[in-house]
């Protein structure tokens, strides 16, 4: 079968490959899936590895299949497989198991092993191949309603996790009812997280950098009834006098300096969630830092950082998907804007992600197999 790698640590080594065709007996105690791959997001993650920045072969491989957002069908199942049966469109999630005690209990997006498994990220293949073997344990069972959408779940449901996390926190304070939200960045994870918080209720404002006209995303954040500022003509401290501190900040824009901005604008009790992981070694000069400290003391106020998720948060972005899906049809599919058919074509999604400001792009992915 074909799959797209790349030799880890090495810049612009992304390829195309023939590997042998998974079998269901590769996943022991019956518990194999095997499931054609239909769609899988090229992102940001995937744009690094092949710049070198991080990735790790399994063992035994000279090379690591890339891909992590993925939706697939299933067709075959082993002996021990209830839960699913042939035809039935899944999600399969990213990390598995490692030795550190959070990982025994099933908490392995919590791992503090240095060295953890990831599919299509570290020690393990990902998806961008034309069938991948997994364990029923870490499939998610998709409604046929979103499927057309689903290939976003994986993105969503980090947010998910981080949204999850922040109310987790804030049964401190016995009651917390948050009303305001801003999302800093409004690429596709910045979009997914605008939409998770109005399927909740926020009054939502988002922030990116490109001016609002003539701007898909900035028309995708109103279309859901957020509003729409750019950083370039409004600074985050500044909108507070607009819209009033928030209650909730929910950064992703991959731009570290703008979290101290953030902190600043946080409400009594706020919860502000990092969503970036940055590399680089920018620093930050003249930043308040007395100030800071004082306000988040002061005010009780929390910030945290969400990576990765376990199956609650990849069932608790179904539920949203299908809500978007009921209250604002066609709005997930807007954030679709390039299909790459064909896994051979990956040049052409590699150049998409290393230039998706020239191409507008919001989400681009693979078509392996029609759905």
């Amino acid at each position: 079968m074909k799959a797209v790698a790349v030799i880890p640590k090495t810049v612009n080594s992304v390829h195309l490959v023939e590997m042998d065709k998974p079998k269901v007996s590769d996943v022991p105690n019956g518990r194999g899936v095997l499931v054609e791959v239909l769609r899988v997001g090229a992102c940001g993650t995937d744009r690094e590895i092949n710049n070198g920045e991080y990735g790790v072969a399994p063992a035994g491989f000279d090379f690591l299949v890339l891909g992590h957002e993925n939706l697939g069908r299933v067709a075959e199942i082993g002996e021990n497989v209830k839960e699913l049966k042939v035809g039935d469109y899944v999600v399969a999630s990213v990390r598995r198991p490692g030795k550190s005690f959070y990982d025994e209990i099933g908490e392995q997006d919590f791992t503090t092993d240095d060295q953890y498994f990831e599919r299509g990220i570290s020690q393990l293949h990902g998806y961008m191949a034309e069938f991948y073997a997994e364990s029923a344990d870490y499939l998610v069972k998709i409604p046929e309603k979103i499927v057309e959408i689903a290939v976003l779940l994986e993105p969503l449901s980090i947010i998910e996790k981080g949204l999850k996390q922040a109310s987790d926190i804030q049964e401190r304070l016995k009651i917390w009812r948050p009303k305001t939200a801003a999302v800093l960045g409004t690429g596709s994870v910045g979009l997914l997280t605008v939409m998770a918080l109005r399927m909740r209720g926020y009054e939502v404002h988002g922030f990116g950098r490109d001016k609002h006209d003539g701007y898909l995303n900035a028309e995708l954040c109103e279309a859901i009834g957020a509003t729409y500022d750019s950083t370039a003509e409004i600074t985050v401290p500044d909108s507070v006098k607009k819209y009033g501190e928030y209650d909730l900040i929910f950064e992703c824009t991959g731009y570290s300096p703008i979290v101290f901005d953030a902190m600043q604008s946080l409400n009594q009790n706020g919860v502000l969630i990092l969503s970036s992981v940055t590399g680089g070694d920018r620093k930050v000069d003249a930043v308040p830092a007395d100030k800071i400290n004082q306000q988040f003391v002061l005010g009780n106020k929390v910030m945290f950082g969400t990576v990765n998720a376990n199956r609650e948060h990849f069932e608790m972005g179904v539920k949203d998907l299908a809500l978007c899906e009921a209250m604002y049809s066609g709005w997930l599919a807007r954030m679709l804007t390039h299909k790459v058919e064909g896994l051979e074509n990956f040049e052409k999604a590699f150049e998409i992600l290393n230039n998706a400001s020239s191409y507008k792009a919001i989400k681009a992915y693979f078509e392996v197999s029609k759905i």
